[in-house]
């Protein structure tokens, strides 16, 4: 049973009292509320649902690679931010465009610590950048790796990658 009470009234009027009128679209999946404000205001938003709206749990970070995607026009890379307000229950999906040839946003890890290694999984598996990080480097994969394994061009059967890494034998840990 779903006890969270929905209010996206108060937080919009609240985001347009910051951010002004126009300054991010909205749109609703499932009773949730998703807000795409433009990148170089995406840590303004933030820290406006952190301190003025309840939203004090980060619970995720994630990516999307678009390329491709059928009838989609903007930015090739979607960065989400799960956000829940734990007095209410509500949750917001904030979302983030971003494009090639340098992919890069602002890190969130002033505003939550924890999206410390959620920011590294993006940018080791998309190899989008988040300016300000603290320790930004590989988290999944080897440090040498040269491609992000979860962009659309990455090929399915690899780049030989794989290939150049020692294997365990069985009985060594």
């Amino acid at each position: 049973m779903n006890t969270a009470t929905t209010d996206h009234d108060a937080t919009l009027r609240t985001l347009t009292d910051i951010l002004g009128e126009g300054g991010f679209t909205t749109s609703s999946f499932r009773g949730n509320l998703r807000l795409r404000p433009p990148t170089a205001r995406l840590i303004e938003m933030l820290k406006a649902l952190r301190d003025r709206c309840g939203f004090n749990l980060l619970s995720e970070v994630g990516g999307v690679d678009y390329l491709g995607y059928p009838g989609r026009s903007g930015t090739r890379f979607e960065v989400h931010y799960v956000l829940r307000n734990l007095a209410t229950l509500e949750m917001v999906i904030v979302k983030a465009g971003v494009d090639d040839p340098d992919p890069t946003l602002p890190t969130a890890t002033d505003l939550w610590p924890g999206a410390n290694w959620m920011e590294r999984e993006v940018f080791d598996m998309y190899g989008i950048r988040f300016e300000g990080h603290p320790d930004l480097r590989r988290i999944l994969m080897p440090q040498e790796f040269a491609a992000y394994p979860l962009r659309k061009d990455y090929p399915l059967r690899g780049r030989g990658e794989r290939h150049n890494f020692p294997r365990l034998t069985r009985g060594e840990s």
